[in-house]
């Protein structure tokens, strides 16, 4: 459908590839984000859409079908949830902040995760995994988790949500790699953020 609305954009798609286009414009689309849930029919999956142009992030979307929520933000506007404007945590506060996080498949990689959500786990209210990226986002931006952070994202996991924290008040801020997984991201309010770091290294 996007194809056919706007043939010159470019699409990045985890089960499309990536198709470039003659315009300034690339969609980024992940249909399924939270596979493994879906296919134990845990209902915890979501759809993820975005777009981007030179200067980032455009438009974001995560449609949550099992509850039907949608969650949109644009690039210099507000974050909504069904059209409702959110914002994110104000939470300062490490020791009762609720953190949620994502482990990668291969085993060595999530041995560092596990280890790093161990140290971790102590400092914090508590952790949470749901298993599906683009969601622990969307909650993360609408307060009902106060921070997020994962290693070894991909464009299709962060592109939509992280518009939509960072457009509901919350900075996103790059991680570097834990042991052999790729860089990641943690989102929260600034002051959580910032306490957060030391342990996510």
């Amino acid at each position: 459908r996007i194809a056919a609305a706007r043939p010159d954009d470019g699409v990045l798609g985890e089960e499309g590839g990536d198709r470039a286009g003659t315009s300034e414009v690339r969609w980024i689309v992940d249909p399924l984000d939270g596979t493994v849930n879906f296919l134990f029919g845990i209902p915890q999956w979501a759809v993820s859409i975005a777009a981007e142009d030179e200067q980032g992030m455009l438009v974001g979307v995560v449609y949550d079908p099992e509850r039907d929520e949608l969650f949109s933000a644009e690039r210099g506007g507000t974050a909504t949830l069904d059209g409702r404007v959110i914002t994110g945590s104000t939470k300062q506060d490490l020791a009762t902040a609720l953190v949620a996080t994502g482990f990668g498949y291969h085993a060595d990689v999530r041995r560092a995760q596990a280890e790093l959500a161990a140290r971790l786990m102590p400092q914090v209210r508590d952790v949470r995994r749901f298993g599906a990226a683009a969601l622990d986002l969307a909650w993360t931006a609408c307060g009902r988790l106060d921070a997020y952070y994962e290693h070894g994202l991909n464009a299709w996991d962060l592109a939509a949500g992280g518009l939509i924290c960072e457009c509901a008040g919350l900075v996103v801020k790059p991680l570097e790699p834990v042991g052999p997984s790729r860089p990641g991201v943690v989102v929260g309010p600034p002051t959580l953020v910032d306490a957060l770091l030391p342990w996510l290294a």
